[in-house]
């Protein structure tokens, strides 16, 4: 009889793959050494720019615009009660980054989230792997997402891989759901809870 992993070695250490809080997948919540898998279940990415500002108490909140936003743009929306943060070199405000935003299916925790991509090295993966002719059809296709490394050093890897059988019906009824319970992502443009009405 061959080795086989105990059902709790397996428990507690997936536990420690899952890049969720809330019903968020965050690619930067990996931690080092983990991955994720999951089934995009949007229709389409929802692109937007976004910054961060801070209060006077040190608060950080995301300022997002659905187009690349000029300067006026930002003061009016930070108002009197935000900055903007300074950016790592400490030379200057940070800048509003391109965003893409999709539900996905969480097989973790097979429960519909929101995943951002903030990072231009996962944009740019997920371009190239909508462009490659054998997985340009994402109904069919899963993705893995895995990190490595730390702060500036942290690397992601985005792989698609074959969906099995029945997975896209179990992510598409779970987004059906979703939606009937008030899921929707364009509340992120203005700060709202994408799963439900404020």
């Amino acid at each position: 009889m061959g080795f086989n992993l105990s059902s709790k070695f397996q428990e507690v250490t997936s536990s420690k793959q899952s890049g969720a809080g809330g019903g968020y997948l965050n690619p930067s919540k990996i931690p080092d050494g983990g991955s994720v898998k999951f089934h995009i279940t949007s229709e389409e990415e929802l692109g937007f720019w976004e910054l961060w500002a801070e209060d006077k108490d040190g608060n950080s909140k995301p300022f997002r615009f659905d187009s690349d936003p000029s300067a006026d743009e930002i003061e009016a929306e930070l108002g009197k009660n935000y900055t903007r943060r300074i950016n790592r070199e400490g030379t200057g405000v940070e800048p509003a980054k391109f965003c893409a935003a999709f539900a996905v299916f969480d097989y973790d925790t097979e429960s519909i989230k929101v995943m951002q991509l903030s990072q231009r090295s996962l944009q740019n993966e997920l371009s190239s792997i909508a462009q490659d002719e054998d997985f340009s059809d994402f109904d069919h296709v899963d993705f893995k997402l895995s990190r490595e490394g730390k702060m500036l050093e942290t690397r992601y890897v985005l792989r698609p891989i074959s969906a099995k059988p029945g997975n896209r019906d179990k992510a598409m009824a779970a987004m059906e759901r979703a939606v009937k319970e008030g899921f929707d992502i364009n509340r992120l443009l203005k700060g709202g809870n994408p799963f439900k009405e404020d």
